[in-house]
């Protein structure tokens, strides 16, 4: 076992005995900014909540690359009791980063500067929104970002150049009706059959077949205690996945038509807002060349998979759009991880990652070591992960 093999081990198993829920990580950024101060990193703490950057300067004329891990748990009831358990390997994706980060120092760099970034609150969807609030990508213009992939999509020894997330979003309505008696329902406008043609609205939903898509309704609350009265409101939630960016706003402007034009057919209004969500990815052709370069280098030919479609949400994918000039890359780490993430009985075997470091640090020395001047300054325009 190499030195680094044992220290990237160390490191998560120490964060996953520490798990914190998002905006909650002290434990975990106090211990993040620890490392990277003794690493010889300028850091700074309190980003966005609970983030920790760490900063290493070549001194020299470059981009500035940024490697980002989320470092939250997620809470979870096991046995009647609510905990905090790392059930989507944010631990590892944080023990990677750090191991890498601390082996980057005596490798030294050439060129530019060398940004970590452990970001809080990823399971909360907008972790990343509260960081670039505080300008944490504003000096950047290269974003990495890794994460464990379950049995299912990579197994040990393989990995993703491309992980290609989908957009995620939730709608909330509130339909208003009228109230009266169940025995003069003519007098009012009831909001259970408003929101039963709202459902029926949604499910003739239909964009482009060619890029997945989905909308449906995952609330649906209405009436009071009284059952021989008409109900005046009905409360509804919706899920929105599409895997482009584009696709997405096109649900979301047919889901907020079918929303208000269902109510509307039983004389009914509704009050519509988005209350959360993440796009879909966009990487840069350059970065996934370089990832998929980087895999086989560390794992071999054999160990390079296609890039992985995945309808789940990431959040890391509100930095580019926020910084379209940014030129992301994110990688799907195979490590025989089941039953799956956000199981609180996941597992997964370790020796996964020191893969991810050796990867992770054969695309920075690429970068801005003793490869620098190769693909660096020649770095074309993000893209839709499904037009790649």
């Amino acid at each position: 076992m190499t030195d680094l093999e044992t220290r990237v081990k160390e490191v998560w198993s120490l964060l996953h005995s520490m798990p914190e829920v998002g905006f909650e990580e002290f434990k975990t950024a106090a211990y993040l900014a620890e490392q990277l101060e003794k690493a010889g990193y300028n850091v700074k703490t309190g980003i966005g909540g609970t983030g920790v950057t760490g900063l290493l300067d070549s001194g020299h004329p470059g981009p500035t690359i940024c490697i980002r891990a989320d470092m939250d748990a997620l809470a979870h009831s096991v046995n009647g009791q609510e905990c905090a358990i790392h059930s989507c390997g944010h631990d590892a994706h944080a023990a990677m980063v750090l191991t890498v980060a601390e082996a980057i120092v005596p490798r030294s760099i050439k060129n530019g500067k060398v940004k970590i970034f452990f970001q809080p609150a990823e399971e909360k969807l907008f972790g990343a929104l509260r960081t670039i609030e505080d300008g944490v990508i504003e000096d950047v213009d290269i974003l990495l970002g890794i994460h464990l992939r379950p049995i299912q999509e990579a197994k040990l020894n393989q990995a993703t150049p491309a992980l290609c997330h989908g957009a995620s979003y939730i709608m909330e309505a509130e339909i208003q009706g009228e109230a009266s008696h169940g025995a003069r329902p003519h007098l009012g406008v009831n909001a259970v059959d408003a929101a039963a043609a709202v459902v029926n609205a949604i499910n003739a939903i239909h964009v482009n077949p060619v890029i997945p898509a989905t909308a449906k309704v995952t609330k649906l609350q209405a009436g009071g205690a009284a059952l021989n009265a008409i109900p005046d409101r009905a409360y509804m939630a919706f899920d929105l996945r599409a895997q482009s960016n584009a696709v997405m706003e096109e649900l979301q402007a047919k889901a907020t038509q079918a929303i208000k034009g269902g109510a509307a057919t039983v004389g009914a209004c509704a009050a519509i807002e988005l209350t959360g969500g993440c796009p879909a990815a966009e990487y840069n052709d350059d970065m996934i060349v370089l990832a998929r370069e980087a895999i086989a280098a560390v794992l071999g030919e054999q160990g390079v998979l296609d890039p992985i479609t995945t309808p789940g949400g990431e959040d890391f994918h509100f930095f580019v759009k926020h910084k379209p000039s940014l030129k992301t890359g994110y990688i799907g780490l195979g490590a025989d991880l089941t039953p799956g993430l956000h199981n609180p009985a996941m597992v997964f075997n370790p020796a996964a990652l020191i893969n991810g470091v050796n990867i992770l640090l054969y695309m920075v020395d690429k970068l801005v070591g003793s490869g620098a001047g190769e693909i660096a300054y020649t770095l074309s325009a993000p893209k839709s992960c499904s037009n790649s």
